[in-house]
């Protein structure tokens, strides 16, 4: 006789795990593969990538979440691959081919006299198939019905297009740019300038903000790892905001800052602190990490964002 299955006991887990998500699967599912494996009890993604793309995808697991904002708001990296002379309705591969056009003789004087056009400050329109939402529905929900609707463009800065490798008619290229910017829509304006249309056919994520690939696990990987070494893959919730200043707090300054109050004379060492700051209360010889805070010039200490600590914070 079979034994019964039992049902999975989720547990409050607090962490970052970076991701390298496989090609095939949308985000929300690499997301939720990556949640039942920590049993964790909450999680969510900074950044959707395509089911195409692959590379880093940034999991927040429990408190984590509260401090997605740097992430969603950080630059990112991709290692992108563009066809050239075939376009297509979304504008990678995944999409029906809708032109074929020879490729000119002289395409890649024409990109590198295109290339330096796409940097700095662009309006970028972005596509159909994407999650932007119209009246509650996702743009590619109304393009899979062939509803196609007027987008508002959108500023968008590429800092760096450093051409990889061309390999006729394909053409690699290493993109660094801002939040919301649409890779494929670069892909296809790159095809227009110079003249023969073109789409994504490739994409990997490296980095987002200082997050590198080169930390990121994979599934597969995950899945075969003992409970306690999978934990181990976890970054702390802090790590999020490592590039800011701490304080930290004495134990009355905790209570105050755990339920949400202003702090007056914050810390011993905020002289030359000011702003937005990472905040650690507790004993003496095992501070933990509380939360966001913002210190103002008159030395209070305002919580932004306050992490839950069940009771694990002696106050």
């Amino acid at each position: 006789m079979n034994k019964p299955v039992l049902p999975k006991r989720w547990q409050a887990i607090d962490g970052v795990l970076l991701l390298d998500k496989p090609s095939g699967i949308t985000s929300n599912t690499a997301l939720q593969k990556a949640r039942r494996l920590f049993c964790a009890a909450k999680a969510g993604h900074a950044g959707t990538l395509d089911p195409l793309a692959t590379g880093l995808l940034p999991l927040l697991l429990g408190e984590a979440a509260k401090f997605s904002a740097g992430l969603l708001n950080a630059d990112k990296t991709y290692e992108a691959e563009i066809r050239f002379g075939v376009t297509t309705d979304t504008g990678d591969s995944e999409g029906a081919v809708t032109a074929r056009t020879s490729l000119p003789h002289d395409l890649i004087a024409r990109l590198e006299r295109a290339l330096p056009r796409f940097l700095g400050e662009q309006l970028q329109t972005p596509p159909m198939y994407s999650a932007i939402k119209r009246n509650g529905r996702p743009l590619y929900a109304l393009a899979r019905q062939g509803v196609v609707v007027e987008r508002a463009p959108r500023r968008v800065v590429f800092y760096e297009l450093e051409p990889r490798a061309w390999d006729e008619p394909r053409f690699s290229l290493r993109v660094k740019c801002s939040k919301g910017a649409y890779i494929r829509t670069l892909a296809e304006d790159l095809g227009s300038a110079v003249g023969c249309g073109a789409h994504l056919t490739a994409l990997r994520r490296t980095r987002v903000g200082a997050l590198d690939i080169r930390r990121a696990h994979t599934l597969e990987a995950l899945e075969f790892l003992p409970a306690a070494e999978r934990l181990a893959c976890l970054d702390a919730v802090d790590s999020l905001l490592a590039d800011l200043p701490a304080i930290c707090l004495d134990a009355a300054e905790t209570r105050r800052f755990l339920h949400g109050n202003p702090v007056l004379e914050a810390g011993a060492q905020t002289a030359d602190v000011r702003g937005a700051a990472r905040v650690y209360g507790g004993e003496a010889d095992a501070k933990v990490f509380l939360g966001l805070g913002d210190l103002k010039d008159d030395h209070i200490l305002y919580p932004r964002r306050v992490i839950g600590h069940n009771g694990n914070v002696k106050k």
